[in-house]
């Protein structure tokens, strides 16, 4: 073999391993080590499990919420969407990665001709990969293979015919990576593979996290009309009983409509709240993607337990860095980098390869026989000398793009240690709240009785005894918003402390 191409080969064999994308250091530093504590915020239990590795399904311990979850990931059209988009990553990485290995195809061809100097220019251009040839006289030939080549000319006298066949395989302007331009792209698009995947684990944590809570919003609410209408029950006989006193005698008009404006507003609000229940309903049908069945409806909130109440052991802020959505915008970050490397690979020469391997013959039986074989090959560089600054702001786009993709990165991070925060000081006195509200409704309620009996029994005005109705109206009320409160906290802390997602990465989501 010639030295000067063994020279060649090794020296584009040691380049290459070259890869022009910076080195990547992920950012540290957006936030604080640790996550709040003392203060407002609660301190993790020390035999508390691993949030990260509690499934949905050991989280939520309401049967009916986890039929629900279940149907919303089976049907929910947003989880369809991040499912496709992983697809079109996954492709678009099967594309790009094509681009490392040469293309090969298979041509073949057959010329006539009555011109002898056209048939040799066919011949030629038959040889060559993706070529033509051409003869001008009494007759024309063309050839065509898989690259380029060129043709003949010539003036005939005529003659007989002749015929030309030839079958060809090879490639065609096959980069040689030198510099790792067409590796960085295809590293730019596993890491998009990657991010998008991500992305749809983000959304199935989202989305359960959304289906629990609206779930327990229409639970509340049920609790909110069930009191509604205890207290309309309530104000009717209030209304009555001035009614009566009144038309004996012995009350005035002024308490009467006193007690009937009590009695109108429960009505009111009986009747924005079946409303919103029914838009509840309508809000849970949209994130499952199907109809709820009724069964599977909550007819309440109460006291009870609808989830774990556990935080996890340790409080460092590092655990903020397996959420999937901030896992997504590393992976754009590394996505980005490795752009940067295919901008700098651009300035270098570009080294092409076209390569050819056939037969040739004037008759089709002989395409196979002895003395067709025919090769070619077509080494190319091409060195960029002037282009009007594209390549420079294809970098300076890479580079900013970067930047951008780094302050994204940071920023989703700041937002996580943002809801992990708010959800902690929250839990730190949601328990007190909800004692200190189940206290006060139990006194409200208690006052309320004690001022009906004493109005009743003519030592107590009126105006005290609507006065308490009221109050132990609106502090039912409150406590009922109180404990879904307490509720939505216990899933917002499960969803942003990246609950369930060991669950979810173990799993087969794509399908």
């Amino acid at each position: 073999m010639n030295r000067s191409l063994i020279a060649c080969l090794a020296g584009a064999t040691m380049l290459a391993g070259c890869n022009l994308a910076p080195k990547y250091v992920q950012p540290l530093g957006a936030v604080p080590a640790t996550l709040p504590q003392g203060g407002v915020y609660p301190a993790a239990p020390t035999d508390a499990r691993d949030i990260t590795r509690v499934g949905w399904r050991d989280f939520f311990l309401e049967p009916r919420l986890r039929l629900v979850i279940e149907a919303g990931i089976a049907n929910n059209r947003d989880l369809r969407i991040a499912a496709a988009n992983v697809l079109q990553a996954r492709a678009q990485l099967r594309a790009q990665r094509g681009s490392l290995v040469p293309s090969i195809d298979v041509t073949g061809s057959a010329t006539y001709t009555n011109n002898a100097a056209g048939s040799a220019g066919a011949a030629a251009g038959g040889a060559a990969t993706g070529g033509t040839g051409n003869g001008t006289g009494n007759g024309t030939g063309t050839g065509t293979g898989a690259g380029t080549g060129g043709g003949g000319t010539g003036v005939g006298t005529g003659g007989s015919d002749l015929e030309f066949y030839s079958l060809n395989t090879g490639f065609s302007n096959f980069e040689l990576d030198l510099f790792g331009r067409v590796r960085n792209l295809a590293r730019a698009a596993q890491e998009q593979v990657f991010a998008s995947e991500e992305a749809q684990r983000s959304t199935r944590i989202s989305l359960i996290a959304e289906i629990a809570n609206a779930w327990l919003t229409m639970a509340a609410d049920q609790d909110q009309l069930r009191v509604a209408r205890q207290t309309l029950a309530t104000f009717r006989q209030t209304l009555d009983l001035t009614a009566a006193q009144f038309r004996i005698g012995v009350g005035s008009e002024l308490e009467v409509r006193q007690a009937e404006t009590n009695f109108q507003g429960a009505r009111n609000d009986i009747a924005t709240l079946e409303t919103r229940v029914a838009q509840d309903q309508n809000a849970l049908n949209l994130l499952v993607g199907t109809t709820v069945p009724a069964d599977r409806l909550p007819g309440g909130l109460g006291d009870a337990q609808v989830t774990l109440d556990a935080l996890p052991p340790g409080l460092s802020s590092d655990v903020l860095l397996r959420r999937p959505d901030v896992l997504q915008a590393e992976h754009q970050l590394i996505a980005q980098n490795a752009n940067i490397g295919a901008a700098r690979a651009a300035f270098f020469p570009t080294i092409s390869l076209t390569a050819t391997v056939g037969t040739i013959s004037t008759a089709l039986s002989g395409l196979f026989s002895g003395g067709s074989f025919s090769y070619t090959g077509a080494p190319g560089v091409s060195l960029p000398l002037f282009d009007g600054g594209r390549r420079r702001g294809d970098l300076d786009y890479a580079r900013a793009s970067r930047d951008v993709a780094v302050a994204s990165y940071e920023r989703t991070i700041q937002t996580a240690f943002r809801e992990v925060a708010d959800a902690l000081a929250q839990r730190g006195r949601i328990g007190e709240q909800i004692e200190a509200q189940t206290a006060r409704a139990s006194a409200a309620q208690t006052a309320a009785r004690l001022s009906n009996a004493r109005f009743r029994a003519g030592v107590d005005s009126f105006l005290n005894t609507l006065d308490a109705q009221r109050t132990a109206y609106a502090a039912e009320q409150q406590l009922v918003a109180t404990r879904l409160t307490r509720a939505n906290n216990l899933v917002v802390l499960y969803r942003s402390l990246g609950g369930g997602v060991v669950e979810v990465g173990a799993e087969q989501m794509v399908r």
